[in-house]
């Protein structure tokens, strides 16, 4: 079976929703023309003004940035889960408008910021990059935010070379970028994809976790692992 995503090129959406978690808050804002989902996680019981970090940066991003200053959030970080046009295009506007924040990326994928060939912006026709980053983040990297258990980025390629995802298995949680999503799977028709890389990381490093872990995906709406495994078509567990 061919992998398949769930991006509908030429969909305009925006939209938000909270979700609670016993050590966290993960805000889902729903952006731009390829309605990608990108995140704003902050912890729970912080001393004002919470730090959070955003991850990813799709077209259009005032919605995120207006809601961390009507939260009163501090950014410190902006995370990439892939440098795919989707969701590094509103990278310039956030940083011009929260000021200067530590950037990670997979370092497959460092160079794809700076080359709209390889972030796919080439081919629609509007160039898109997206600034240098500060900081790299591969396989097994832990990050901290505020007082909470660390974060754990975990190397999915298939969907592109450098796909992470960041899990933190406290609460139980992975945002995984366009490798998993309900019912589906990331597309592997775009170059640098593998559909088999793409299966052995669903299998080796998604479908190994609890299967209770709630999966915040790129595009769509959240799963469990439990439920992907049980019922996904094109990855079964």
């Amino acid at each position: 079976m061919t992998a398949r995503c769930v991006i509908r090129s030429g969909y305009s959406m925006q939209s938000a929703s909270l979700l609670e978690l016993p050590n966290h808050r993960i805000e889902c804002h729903t952006l731009g023309p390829y309605a990608t989902n990108c995140y704003i996680v902050w912890p729970k019981g912080a001393a004002d003004p919470a730090p959070c970090w955003i991850i990813d940066a799709s077209f259009d991003p005032e919605p995120m940035i207006a809601s961390i200053k009507a939260r009163n959030l501090s950014p410190v970080k902006l995370i990439y889960t892939h440098a795919h046009i989707d969701h590094i295009a509103g990278a310039h506007t956030l940083l011009r408008t929260l000021g200067p924040l530590q950037t990670h990326i997979h370092p497959l994928e460092e160079k794809w910021l700076l080359d709209p060939e390889l972030n796919l912006s080439a081919f629609t026709g509007v160039p898109v990059t997206a600034p240098p980053v500060t900081d790299l983040a591969p396989e097994g990297t832990l990050l901290k935010l505020g007082g909470t258990q660390p974060w754990k980025v975990l190397h999915l390629p298939g969907h592109s070379p450098g796909s992470i995802g960041l899990y933190n298995s406290e609460d139980n949680v992975i945002i995984s970028g366009d490798a998993l999503f309900q019912g589906s799977v990331g597309r592997t028709d775009f170059p640098g994809c593998s559909q088999q890389q793409l299966t052995e990381s669903i299998k080796t490093k998604l479908y190994t976790l609890n299967g209770l872990t709630v999966v915040l995906p790129g595009h769509g709406p959240s799963t469990t692992i439990a439920h992907e495994k049980a019922t996904n078509p094109y990855v079964r567990g």
